[in-house]
Parts: C-alpha cells; sequence; structure tokens
C-alpha cells in the first residue's frame, strides 16, 4: 500500500513538471527564479609593465551572503602569455591565478576598501605580482615589426568551486542557495571587461596636411576649465603605435599613460591632465610636427597651465621629443626619457639654449636600445651647456641621468627602462615640480 501511493505521489508531480506548473532546477542550481551566475566580467588593472587581468565579478540573481564566501570559493585560470616573451601560440596556454580576497559588492568592479558591501556581484580578487592574466598581445608584424593591441576575446576562465547563498532573512541563517558548487565545470567570462582607468580616457584625432595623429586624453574627475592644470603628454614605444586595429593600447600596454593619476605612483594629490598621442610609426620629424601642432590646439581647448607641460616617453617616442623639444622648445618646462635613442647634437643645442630640465633612463643591460645611447645622449647635452658656458653644478640640475643594472627591473625585460623609472616615485615628483620661468 506504501508502494503504491508513493509512486502515485511520483507520477503526479512528474505529471506537473511536464505540464509547466513545476519547472526542473537549473544545473547549478538553486531554490527560487534568481538561481545561478548570471555573468562574469573581468576587470583589469594597469600595473608596471602594462594590463592584466585583476580581478573577476561573478554575477547572481540577488544580494549574496558575503559571510559564507573565501578565497576558495571560486577558482580563477588566466594566460600564461606576455607579448614580452613568449610567441603568440602560448595564448591559449591557461594557468591558475592565485585567489587574494573574495567579497560582495554592487557594481562589478573592485573597492578601494576591498570590504564587502550588499550587493549580487561577487568580487574575486587576483594576486597583481603573478606574471600571468596580461591583455597585450601581438597585432600586426609588417616587414617582422610587430605592434601590439589589446586582446578583445580574454581567455579568462572561473570555475565556482562551493555554494553561494544569498543574504539570510532577518540575518539569520545562510540564505537561500543561489548556485551550488560545481568544481569541475569552467566557464570563460561573459561581458566586456572593465578597464580601471583606461576607460575614463577619451578619444580624439587631430587631422594636418592629410597626416592624422589619433589620441586619448584624461582631464580631472572635477575638471574646472577656470582652473588650470599641469599638462603630461606620453609618447609610447614603436610597438604601441597605430596601426589600424589597435586604439589605445598607448594606455594600456604599460604605465606611463595612466601612473600620472595615481597618488601611489606621484607622490602627490595634484590634478594632472594626460595626453597620449598614438604615432603613426613613419618617423620622428613628421610625427613630431603633427605633435607640436595638436599641443598648440589642446592647449587652446582646454585649461593647460602653460608654463608646466612635460613630456615623457617611452623607447621610440625620444626620437619624438627630441624633434619637439628641439622644434618648439617653448612649449615644454621637463622632460623624461626612458630607455630611448640618443639626441642629436643640433638638439642638444636647441635645448640647452631654452634650459629645458631632462631625466634620462635606461638599462645597462637593453637588448634592443644600447646604453651607448643615453651615455651619447648625456654627454650631447652636457657639451652643449658646457658650451653656453654652464657650470657643473648648473649642469647636474638640468641634465638627470640614472642608469639600472637588471636587479632593478621587477620583470626581466632591460629594454623597459620606464619599469624601475616609474617605481621611483621622487623621479616623478621631479618632473611635476618643473616650472617655466615667467617669460
Amino acid at each position: 500500500m506504501r508502494i503504491r501511493r508513493w509512486v502515485g505521489v511520483m507520477a503526479s508531480a512528474l505529471a506537473m513538471v511536464a505540464s509547466g506548473l513545476v519547472s526542473a532546477a537549473p544545473a547549478d542550481a538553486s531554490s527560487g527564479p534568481d538561481a545561478g551566475i548570471r555573468s562574469i566580467t573581468p576587470i583589469t588593472t594597469v600595473y608596471t609593465y602594462g594590463q592584466k587581468v585583476s580581478a573577476v565579478a561573478v554575477e547572481y540573481g540577488q544580494n549574496v551572503n558575503p559571510r559564507e564566501l573565501d578565497t576558495s570559493t571560486f577558482s580563477v585560470q588566466d594566460t600564461l602569455y606576455n607579448f614580452r616573451f613568449n610567441p603568440i601560440e602560448d595564448l591559449p596556454k591557461l594557468t591558475d591565478r592565485k585567489v587574494t580576497r573574495a567579497y560582495t559588492n554592487d557594481a562589478a568592479t573592485i573597492r578601494a576598501d576591498h570590504r564587502s558591501t550588499p550587493g549580487r556581484y561577487v568580487i574575486v580578487e587576483l594576486d597583481p605580482e603573478q606574471n600571468a592574466g596580461w591583455t597585450v598581445i601581438t597585432s600586426k608584424c609588417p616587414n617582422g615589426r610587430c605592434a601590439v593591441r589589446v586582446n578583445p576575446d580574454l581567455p579568462t576562465r572561473v570555475v565556482q568551486r562551493k555554494n553561494v547563498y544569498g543574504q539570510p532573512g532577518h540575518g539569520l541563517g545562510r540564505g537561500p542557495l543561489l548556485a551550488k558548487g560545481t568544481p569541475n565545470t569552467s566557464r570563460k567570462v561573459t561581458e566586456k571587461p572593465v578597464n580601471l582607468l583606461v576607460d575614463e580616457f577619451r578619444y580624439g584625432s587631430y587631422l594636418s596636411n592629410g597626416m592624422v595623429l589619433p589620441y586619448h586624453y584624461h582631464l580631472p574627475k572635477n575638471y574646472d576649465p577656470a582652473k588650470t592644470y599641469p599638462l603630461m603628454v606620453v609618447l609610447p614605444g614603436h610597438g604601441m603605435g597605430w596601426d589600424g586595429d589597435n586604439l589605445m593600447v598607448q594606455v594600456a600596454a604599460d604605465i606611463p599613460a595612466t601612473a600620472w593619476l595615481q597618488q601611489k605612483w606621484t607622490g602627490g594629490t595634484e590634478d594632472v591632465i594626460v595626453l597620449a598621442p598614438q604615432h603613426q610609426r613613419v618617423g620622428g620629424a613628421a610625427e613630431a610636427d603633427l605633435l607640436v601642432k595638436l599641443l598648440d590646439q589642446f592647449l587652446k581647448d582646454y585649461a593647460v597651465d602653460k608654463r608646466r607641460v612635460y613630456a615623457t616617453t617611452v623607447s621610440y617616442g625620444s626620437q619624438l621629443l627630441w624633434h619637439a623639444f628641439a622644434k618648439r622648445p617653448d612649449l615644454f618646462a621637463g622632460g623624461l626619457v626612458t630607455g630611448g635613442f640618443a639626441v642629436n647634437a643640433e638638439q642638444a643645442a636647441a635645448i640647452a639654449a631654452a634650459e629645458v630640465p631632462l631625466w634620462v633612463t635606461h638599462g645597462v643591460h637593453d637588448h634592443l636600445l644600447n646604453i651607448s645611447l643615453a651615455r651619447t645622449t648625456r654627454q650631447l647635452l652636457q657639451d652643449a651647456y658646457t658650451a653656453r658656458g654652464k657650470t657643473l653644478d648648473e649642469i647636474g640640475t638640468l641634465v638627470h641621468y640614472t642608469e639600472y643594472e637588471d636587479a632593478a627591473f621587477s620583470l626581466p625585460d632591460y629594454h623597459a627602462a620606464y619599469g624601475p623609472t616609474y617605481e621611483d616615485t621622487s623621479i616623478l615628483q621631479w618632473l611635476l615640480s618643473r616650472t617655466k620661468p615667467q617669460a
């Protein structure tokens, strides 16, 4: 009799499911209509040597109970590929990322305090020191000279290893089950990345004599056209130049564009306007001419302190700086050249005549641009100032020079002298403290 009654109940239940009165539980499942993972969003941060996935935001249908989360609730895998060291064939090779925090938020972004606030997103933060999760990849390679771009299809994958619960009523218990742990199910990201700071840059382009100069710029959060702000012009390396398919990579590929927006890099709280042109890779003289025209227009359009316009370079960008500083030294209050080409004697003489202060840095074992280029720059600038009657002490205030041994690099790319340069806050503070004398 009991068996017949149980069979009858089961038959009735199956009939209700078939009729649609009862829905089958979702695969990763829970007890309500808001069950399961709704979306997975990668979050990126630009570190010294470029942008990488720094966290993922996993979204659920309702607010998540943070008391049931820990660093083992999720695991994340990401690429081992780094364009500086690996062939592009390594891009699909994944490794486990170290999870450092897991907390709730009401938006798909990192919280500065790394603490939970009521929300349906779980923010899974990842170890920033790990050499994995880089977003910049090789782009086009005409004549063997490659450009780079930001990967539009990040390979990041997420596993929810443990159950995730909603907020309990009246603060009691675990709350409803939002999604069962599925340790054998690896999920791709579903949303476009949230690119911290990079997404705040605006796009523009400047056209002159048939040449186009694309650029991105960043205005202070509370930009006031009635005030004036220092302007930092960031001139990128050859690989970050415009190739028709890699807009904004000059902001993401390494730290120089975003560093000036962060107190931890500059050591100060002053607001700075950042202008990051993306050169066309056609030669320093023509591109510098276009750069100077863009600057003249930019200074008209925005509230720039004309006594505090600076330029900083990576590798190839040094050629633009030398040409621009020699052509229009009146525009600039100072410059920072990292891992660059050598100035020539004529350019050095023009810079010395205007007394534009410079700091030149270079890796001793730079494998792309030999250290002799930086040493030549130092000598030519010193000679130009000596010819104008400057003393050694006076020259020392105008020409600063630093060579880096291998141990100074936190990533072993000894051409990337901007690494140890930007990790030294005093150099950035020095540049921002330069001011052109009153006319």
